[in-house]
Order: C-alpha cells, then structure tokens, then sequence
C-alpha cells in the first residue's frame, strides 16, 4: 500500500464530540475517510459507539450503560459537554455507524472494549457486533481491535474475513507478542506509539503482519512513522497530519 492510512481517533474530536456522528462527518469533511471508534453494549445486548464503560464524562448522565436498553438512548445526550452547539447529540448504535459508512464512504477501524459483565455478555457481544457487520457493504473496509486478546481470537474465529490488530501498550507488549498475534490471528498489531523503531518496524512486518499506531499528533513523527512503512496512523489531529510525506486519506 502506498503511503499511510490516517485514521481520526473516536472521529475528529477537535471538531465535535467524540465518537458521534458529528465526528465522524467531520473526519469525512476535512478529506479523512478512516476513523478510529469504539464499540461496547447495552444492558440489552444493543452494540453502541462510547470509549468509556460510564457515561459520566461524555454524556448527560451518570453510571453504567449495562443497566441501559436501547430504549434509554434518546435520553442520553452526548454534545453538550463538548459545546452547546451540539445539544442533544445521541449516542450512536453500531448499527447506525454501518449505515453512515455506506451511506457517506468512510472505514473504520473498530476497537471492541473489554467488557465488564462476563463471559455471557462477551461473548453476545461479540455475536452483535459480527450480526451488524454483516451489512456492511463490500466497498468498505474495517479492522477490528482490542486490548482484550482472548476476545479478539474468540471474534477471529467467528469472523475469519475480517481482518483484526491486537492492541497493546507499550508497558504490556511483551517479547512474546509474535506467538500472540499468531495465536489470536491477528492481522494487525496496534502498538503505542512510543514502542516503535525502525528496527521494531522492520521485525513486525518481516512477522507478517501490519502496524496501525497510536496516538500520534505530532507531524514529525508522523512522518517518520509513514517512512518507516506503517500501514496506519491513528491520531487526535489527522485533519494537521494531510500533508506529512507519504500519509494519506483512503478510500
């Protein structure tokens, strides 16, 4: 692939509230046709685009979304602590996010969140998100992601199309991440940023697999990473980053 695919982290949320459609339109009208999101569910089981397990910091109430139907989504307003301007902005369902990316041309890349409420609810989970996918149209393209890699290797066998990235931290990626990628089959490793070196680069890919990093919002690192050969940059600035050397926006 040529260049190197920017991808706006929960859309671009310097210009609207994070993971909404508002972001994600913003992403499209700044020439950026990859975002980043996230995707947890309702106490129903109804998949839903949020980062945080509460929804005390990015919406209008307090406690946990398991205790939620989807029923209680118009109740939930996810703008007005961005800006006034966007007041009553929902919280998307992933089945909306599908139906905005056919509709509008954008991919994503999709972080499915640990969730908290066992096995059962992980594994419907799971299922949900792989039930909305399915109307996804063939032009677009996604990744799957997660922290949780015993998750991700339960998600790559029920969905072996679908391209997934294990996730990591720097202070959790071990010498082993080579035997758990292969073990999870994985596509993809998504590192922290400040794990890679062009030596580091050069092993991951010579392993077989692609890197999407993150976050990076500084331009010259940004363009360091795109010469270095990574496949992806995840980035809170990616409307800044259009001009680096070899980035770019696909679609």
């Amino acid at each position: 692939m040529a260049g190197c695919t920017l991808m706006a982290h929960r859309g671009l949320n310097t210009f609207a509230p994070e993971n909404t459609i508002s972001a994600f339109q913003a992403a499209l009208d700044n020439g950026i046709n990859w975002i980043e999101t996230d995707v947890d569910a309702l106490g129903d089981g109804t998949p839903i685009i949020i980062h945080d397990t509460s929804l005390d910091r990015t919406t209008n109430r307090a406690g946990s979304y398991y205790d939620l139907t989807a029923a209680d989504l118009p109740k939930l307003d996810a703008g007005s602590w961005f800006s006034p301007q966007f007041a009553g902005e929902p919280v998307p369902t992933l089945r909306q996010l599908v139906q905005f990316m056919n509709e509008k041309g954008l991919n994503a890349n999709i972080e499915i969140k640990s969730n908290e409420q066992g096995k059962k609810e992980t594994l419907r989970l799971i299922d949900n998100i792989i039930a909305e996918l399915e109307e996804l149209s063939p032009a677009r393209k996604v990744i799957i992601s997660s922290f949780n890699h015993v998750l991700l290797h339960i998600f790559k066998q029920r969905a072996p199309k679908l391209p997934v990235g294990c996730l990591y931290e720097t202070v959790a990626l071990y010498d082993d991440w080579k035997s758990m990628l292969e073990l999870v089959g994985a596509d993809y490793l998504h590192p922290e940023d400040n794990f890679l070196t062009a030596e580091r680069v050069k092993e991951i890919h010579q392993a077989g697999f692609g890197i999407n990093a993150w976050t990076v919002d500084d331009p010259g690192r940004a363009n360091q990473l795109a010469n270095w050969g990574v496949e992806g940059i995840i980035s809170n600035v990616a409307n800044t980053l259009m001009g680096i050397t070899g980035a770019k926006s696909e679609k």
